[in-house]
């Protein structure tokens, strides 16, 4: 039974305590808005993207690809993202500091709730909505005097636009002709290569291409932990379909994506689809799933109905025709595209707070203590199992160590022989394992081990030479 509420800072200092995440560049003081995955994040990180590359290629009509983070420059001007990929950006004069002005009036729609002044928060969130220049931001602000978090003043420049790409240069040179950006988005690398697979695998629309990669964003503000950071992963996929079958297939991966989050533990409570009143210039549908981290909802995932304006613009910069033809019918169309675009970072988070509990449980003195618990799916945790010696006995560390090598050549695996039971089955508690295994002094008798279920606590006998195939029944 859970005892409190979770916090930002309950998982932050799990994070750096037990060794999921820890802050870039820390003895140098660290680099705003960078993290590193340390050893448990970065198991838990590549399980999450495995459990999505499975569900996406592991199919007849889903291809891989690994593009290139350097694209051609073309590339972001026919996408747009040259001219168009910006956010409205603010700085308060007293305090220096800035902010994206859209974000900047979100947080005072917040506030406004907070204090149970719903009528003037949707009068200002339909304002909001309804922005269409950096003016109207500017308007908001001013006529509501929202204030500066860090100075409380309302000396405020005009809103302007910054683009979000990091640019750099190729080759020797630092001029105009070198300059390539670190791509912002791995959609792009997708769509360039959608004639390179359609003719090396034999595939037939509809049919879709995945890829996991990193991605950058000189984001204004980052805050909220992984939430928005400059530097991310991301997993997408983009399905390729005939015009007029688009919304078929649009809501068909919405439920796609549904299952895939529910079949991997996700919260019914904490888990939203919320459609788009205002599309984006290039789609004709969309839904953003949203997770209810501790700072509130946040998007985790976009899918997208996003017509042919990716396929047609890069026929039009590259001069390249970008068509299927069916060998049947003999019609050519530049297909239409269903997009899912998640963020790895974003979907660790997610999983990380999804799990997160606190209850009381009974200690080894029959006393009460709170147990901190990271309730994921076997499918995602770090560490799949952990195997105890009851004690140091020499007889029951070779039988315990032997057990741990073999199970370590299929899945990730703690070996603990320190400190009494009760704390080794907390700490692998704290850090998600789903199965604890007891070598104790029967296993020299019977052969058999003691294994214990993370949620439930329950103890089943398991014959040694069941334990693999047990816990791989449970995954």
């Amino acid at each position: 039974m859970s005892t409190t509420k979770i916090t930002m800072d309950s998982i932050l200092s799990l994070s750096k305590r037990r060794g999921f995440v820890f802050q870039s560049s820390e003895i140098y003081g660290g680099l705003n808005g960078c993290w590193d995955y340390g050893p448990l994040g970065v198991e838990l990180l590549r399980n999450i993207k495995e459990a999505w590359w499975k569900s996406m290629t592991y199919r007849d009509d889903i291809e891989g690809i690994d593009a290139s983070i350097l694209m051609h420059p073309r590339t972001w001007e026919a996408s747009g993202h040259l001219s168009q990929f910006s956010d409205p950006m603010i700085d308060n004069k007293t305090s220096k500091s800035r902010y994206r002005a859209d974000t900047l009036i979100e947080e005072y729609i917040a506030k406004l709730r907070n204090k149970n002044k719903t009528i003037k928060a949707d009068e200002v969130e339909k304002r909001l909505a309804s922005v269409s220049s950096n003016e109207d931001y500017y308007s908001i602000i001013i006529d509501e005097g929202i204030t500066d978090p860090v100075s409380g003043t309302a000396e405020w420049t005009e809103v302007r636009n910054f683009n979000l790409m990091f640019k750099t240069y190729l080759g020797p040179t630092e001029d105009s002709n070198a300059v390539v950006y670190l791509r912002p988005e791995t959609a792009q690398g997708i769509f360039v290569n959608f004639k390179n697979v359609l003719d090396t695998s034999r595939q037939k629309i509809p049919f879709g291409i995945a890829q996991i990669g990193k991605s950058f964003r000189n984001e204004i503000n980052t805050k909220n932990f992984l939430f928005r950071t400059r530097e991310f992963e991301q997993m997408e996929m983009q399905y390729f379909v005939k015009p007029g079958t688009h919304k078929e297939y649009y809501e068909e991966w919405v439920q796609i994506r549904r299952d895939w989050y529910k079949r991997l533990g996700m919260k019914d409570e904490s888990l939203r689809f919320k459609n788009h009143e205002k599309l984006a210039h290039y789609a004709d549908a969309a839904v953003d799933i949203e997770f209810l981290f501790p700072f509130g909802w946040g998007e985790i995932e976009g899918i997208h109905s996003r017509t042919d304006f990716d396929l047609m613009k890069h026929q039009e910069f590259s001069g390249k025709k970008l068509e299927f033809v069916d060998t049947v019918t003999k019609d050519r169309f530049v297909p239409y595209v269903v997009e899912t675009a998640a963020g790895a970072s974003r979907n660790f988070m997610a999983f990380l707070c999804n799990a997160y509990d606190e209850e009381t449980v009974t200690d080894d003195k029959g006393g009460e203590e709170v147990r901190t618990v990271l309730r994921f799916s076997p499918e995602l945790a770090p560490v799949t199992a952990a195997v105890f010696p009851l004690i140091n006995n020499e007889n029951l560390l070779e039988i315990s160590t032997k057990l741990y090598k073999s199970l370590q050549q299929s899945m990730k695996v703690q070996f603990d022989k320190s400190g009494a039971i009760g704390r080794r089955y907390r700490r692998q508690d704290e850090i998600g394992t789903p199965f604890c295994i007891t070598v104790d002094f029967e296993t020299i008798d019977d052969q058999c081990v003691t294994i214990r279920e993370r949620d439930s606590m329950m103890q089943e006998r398991v014959s040694l030479d069941q334990v693999r195939s047990y816990i791989q029944s449970k995954m």
